[in-house]
């Protein structure tokens, strides 16, 4: 039989034996040495053997490239927490799996090796496989219940469902979702929006047809009910969905234009092909395009569909203030401030429905998740000049929003969106992210501090040989943002158009 290069800790091994004296040393005896040794066999055991060939699979280059550790704390006051260790083979440095999206679960193999480390242990976890459309329950390692998953959150909506390892955070017999205006039966909470459901109602009590696209993942009624009465706040849920599709090959020559911003970036992120580049590795200020990591750590932490207490904060001032003399408004509306106005006011409050500090935290540790390793977040408006990045980062940073929270580009491009939910509360909103005699503008964020000058990231959808292609720009320091923008893009239609 081969050796699992898996093995974890039960909470059963850390138990000491509760005989009377059973702890103390006495003289002579051998057993003060053994412990001392066991501790430590015991320390290092956190550390077992998990590969993983790639961490961020053909969208970040990152150094960490395998997984020598896995360990599982069975702890009072969690569900069997698991601790998941990244190590650098080179530097033997470990970087925690946290809780959240995690793209390494979208290799097969690692999601598969973690599953059965589990149930090796004995766990009582959820496991949701997006690819075969397979849902199964687990309790104490054995196989309780599976169903076949009906539908899963939209491509680009709030419940679009990432890989990732998650826990349950709220049981609510009966949701209304103002998305859709229906009522999800049997939801179970998990990763600050994800949801697994019941068929959605309409509240006439007609059930939606099979093609809706509301909602999360979709069970039967039967299989949510059952779900719903055995499952526990904390329980552990193992996602696995598709990785993003290789791009196809389009080559371009790389050449680099005349400009005199220091920092720039031009790249074709349908398929990763840097175009022009200066100084890409240099960590310098960011003003405000620290409010994209901002939106999504909000859509990840936070719920999109509720209210916020407002409570605008005197310690920051907005272009355009609004939300003084407010008692709530709907977190998308303050998204919509966020994104469209730079608004300072609505970064706080969105921060403070988490505990700022505790948001901050959040976002640097999205940053390290996505590999943004010379990225540093102090506040979540940009205002400070330690919100720092460099252009490949912040590179990452778009690729992760465009493919996984595709809608806070969307809300980015104009202020009115196509949505049921509680929206446009704030009328006149004046977009400060578009670019003047551009009508390829496909979203973005611009920001500026006297510390970091004009800084901006932008899409823009150019028509090169006859192909639709999506370019992103990125700016720091630039002393002339919208006329650094229009030469980057016109260097690349001259050279690789028609």
């Amino acid at each position: 039989m081969k050796e699992s290069s898996i093995r974890l800790l039960s909470h059963a091994d850390d138990q000491p034996s509760e005989r009377r004296g059973s702890l103390i040393p006495r003289a002579g005896d051998s057993r003060a040495s053994q412990m001392v040794k066991e501790a430590g066999r015991k320390a290092l055991m956190w550390h077992l053997g998990l590969r993983l060939a790639t961490v961020f699979a053909g969208v970040f280059l990152l150094a960490v490239v395998s997984v020598s550790g896995y360990g599982l704390a069975a702890r009072s006051n969690l569900a069997s927490a698991p601790t998941v260790l990244i190590v650098d083979k080179q530097t033997n440095q470990t970087t925690p799996l946290e809780y959240g999206p995690q793209i390494t679960l979208s290799q097969t193999d690692f999601f598969v090796e973690t599953r059965e480390a589990f149930i090796a242990e004995a766990l009582t976890f959820i496991e949701v496989d997006l690819k075969t459309r397979q849902f199964h329950y687990f309790k104490n390692g054995v196989l309780y219940q599976s169903a076949e998953i009906l539908a899963a959150g939209e491509t680009g909506s709030w419940w679009e469902t990432a890989s990732g390892l998650y826990q349950i955070s709220q049981k609510e017999e009966r949701e209304f979702m103002s998305l859709g205006q229906v009522y999800l039966p049997w939801q179970l909470t998990f990763g600050g929006n994800y949801v697994i459901h019941g068929w959605p109602v309409y509240p006439d009590g007609v059930p939606v047809d099979e093609d809706f696209t509301g909602g999360g993942i979709r069970l039967s009624d039967e299989a949510a009910e059952d779900l719903y009465k055995e499952i526990k706040i904390d329980t552990p849920i193992l996602v696995h969905a598709a990785s993003p599709p290789q791009k196809e090959v389009f080559v371009y020559q790389q050449q680099v234009p005349d400009l005199k911003t220091p920092h720039y970036l031009i790249a074709d992120i349908e398929n990763n092909t840097m175009l022009a580049t200066a100084d890409p590795d240099t960590p310098v200020p960011i003003a405000s395009i620290t409010k994209l990591m901002t939106a999504v750590v909000a859509a990840e932490r936070l719920d999109l569909d509720g209210r916020v207490r407002v409570t605008a904060p005197t310690f920051v001032t907005s272009l355009i203030p609004r939300l003084s003399g407010r008692g709530s408004v709907s977190m998308y509306s303050l998204l919509q401030l966020l994104l469209v106005e730079s608004s300072n006011e609505a970064a706080e409050t969105i921060a403070g429905e988490l505990g700022r500090e505790e948001f901050i935290d959040a976002m640097n540790a999205k940053a390290r998740q996505l590999g943004m390793l010379n990225t540093n977040f102090a506040d979540p408006s940009g205002l400070s000049a330690d919100n720092i990045s460099t252009l490949n980062d912040l590179y990452r940073l778009t690729q992760y929003i465009r493919e996984q929270r595709s809608f806070i580009f969307e809300i980015t491009v104009k202020d009115k969106l196509e949505t049921a939910y509680v929206s446009d509360e704030f009328a006149g909103l004046v977009n400060f992210n578009e670019v003047e005699d551009l009508d390829n503008f496909r979203g973005g964020k611009v920001g500026e501090t006297r510390a970091a000058g004009q800084t901006s990231i932008s899409l823009h959808e150019l028509n090169i040989q006859g192909t639709d292609r999506m370019v992103v720009v990125i700016l720091l320091g630039s002393n002339s943002r919208t006329e650094d923008i229009l030469e980057l893009l016109s260097f690349v239609e001259n050279r690789y158009g028609d």
